[in-house]
């Protein structure tokens, strides 16, 4: 099994420090907003890497902290004139909901910066004891960078370039202008906690190196995250706890692709900027994870109307090889999603074994599924192991879980009309079309169109799919 390490800029065999168990530590969110589509990448990215590992049999214990206390959300408390506990509650609870509904599995861990003071404090402390950060006299502690030998190695970056090169805030307090804060002094009236330095809050970067070595140890075998966390934040990581702990700290670095709309990169100020709860008002679920799937999770995305109908199209294929292949009688473990098995899985492993290769995991599928459709004609006694399958190694990437029928004719609950009307309207097309009269039946045709309802013609007749306006 081979994984890229940021760190080492090359693939790497992966050997877990303790057989047998990965410990795994992702960059989750602050929340002072809605989760957006670089948010839902990242969840689905490290969903599949931790679905996949346990596929293989690993014990994973996966842990995705939550921010819920920096200047973002001191703001945004104050705009809505309700309470920092009040706005964090509120956008947690979004953000389960959100994963919830792209079949994001909960991490077994989700420790909160708040709820970790007394450890981001003892390792501030172990910094200034060993030379590594200083409080300067406004109150504020600081990280000595220079003092760190590897700064910069994550992200490839020289100390002397940044100081000469890099737009860096001045700050009188600071020894030196790289420098960056550890703890902040607490300004009237702001959220704040006791520490031998005053009253204050802790800067971001400390708070995921204290939650993650007290959750996972000094030395753990992944660290993940967004691509614009690799620096500063996760060189930052780097710096203070192998300072305090004096042991490596992360094994293998991964950093998932950036989201791009319509090939532009998104943001609030091109308007092109949207939370997962706005795409999902208008798309299934199902067809958002798969988009994000599709692509190497180190690959960058292109969000589009287009790009959303091809995953659509891709899941309408597999689920009409599944759609009509009764599975009962076959064992709980034939069709248990979450695990590797049957002819086609040495080839699935393989893909996902060179560095979680989901384009060619998919490929694998999709010959699955022609094989499966071919068996539904020429072989029918074969096709519920074929579907068990490609349900099971769906299962491993969080797809196909479905029923069918459920997927194909999926928002059922704001059809316009009512599915047996659709059904009558696809009779009268049929009868049109023996009587020869095609104007009529296309007529049909574009009439449901219009409605959202896609007639496709097959051999076997015409069924139908519902797709919602915006869809």
């Amino acid at each position: 099994m081979q994984i890229y390490n940021t760190l080492t800029r090359r693939k790497e065999p992966f050997t877990p420090l303790e057989d047998g168990r990965v410990r795994m530590y992702v960059c989750g969110m602050t929340v002072y907003d809605y989760c957006h589509l670089g948010h839902a990448r990242v969840m689905v990215a490290f969903d599949v890497i931790t679905r996949y590992l346990r596929a293989r049999g690993f014990e994973v214990t996966y842990v995705r902290n939550v921010t819920d206390i920096d200047d973002k959300i001191l703001k945004r408390a104050d705009e809505n004139g309700e309470s920092i506990a009040s706005l964090t509650e509120r956008m947690i609870e979004a953000m389960h909901e959100d994963e919830a509904r792209l079949g994001v599995l909960p991490p077994d861990q989700e420790p909160r910066a708040t709820r970790h003071i007394g450890e981001i404090i003892a390792m501030i402390e172990t910094l200034i004891d060993r030379g590594f950060a200083y409080a300067a006299d406004n109150g504020d502690v600081y990280y000595r960078v220079r003092r760190f030998e590897r700064y910069g190695a994550l992200s490839n970056r020289d100390p002397d370039e940044m100081r000469s090169g890099a737009r860096i805030e001045v700050d009188e307090h600071k020894e030196d202008p790289l420098d960056f804060v550890l703890w902040k002094a607490a300004k009237p009236g702001e959220a704040s906690w006791s520490s031998p330095w005053g009253e204050g809050r802790p800067g971001w970067h400390i708070e995921c190196s204290a939650m993650s070595t007290c959750c996972l140890g000094d030395t753990f075998d992944i660290h993940g995250g967004g691509p614009d966390l690799m620096f500063p934040h996760h060189e930052n990581e780097i710096a203070q706890s192998e300072a305090a702990t004096g042991h490596r700290y992360v094994n293998t670095w991964m950093h998932a692709g950036a989201v791009r709309v319509n090939q532009e990169k998104m943001s609030k100020s091109l308007g092109n900027f949207f939370t997962i709860r706005d795409v999902l008002e208008h798309h299934d679920p199902e067809v958002v994870r798969y988009l994000l799937v599709a692509s190497h999770y180190r690959s960058p995305i292109n969000y589009a109307p287009e790009s959303l109908a091809d995953a659509r199209k891709s899941l309408e294929r597999f689920y009409h090889a599944l759609e009509g292949v009764a599975l009962d009688g076959m064992a709980p473990d034939d069709i248990d999603p979450g695990r590797l098995g049957g002819p086609h899985s040495a080839r699935f492993t393989a893909a996902m074994d060179d560095d979680f290769n989901t384009p060619e995991a998919l490929s694998v599928l999709f010959d699955l599924a022609r094989e499966l459709n071919r068996a539904r004609k020429e072989a029918p006694d074969q096709a519920p192991a074929l579907a068990a399958e490609l349900k099971r190694l769906g299962g491993v990437l969080g797809l196909l879980q479905q029923e069918p029928a459920a997927f194909l004719k999926g928002g059922a609950e704001a059809l316009p009309i009512g599915e047996a009307e659709i059904e009558g309207k696809i009779v009268e097309r049929a009868e049109a079309k023996k009587a020869r009269d095609f104007a009529r039946a296309d007529a049909i045709r574009d009439e449901l169109a219009a409605l959202g309802i896609i007639l496709k013609d097959a051999r076997e007749g015409t069924t139908w799919v519902f797709e919602k306006p915006g869809d």
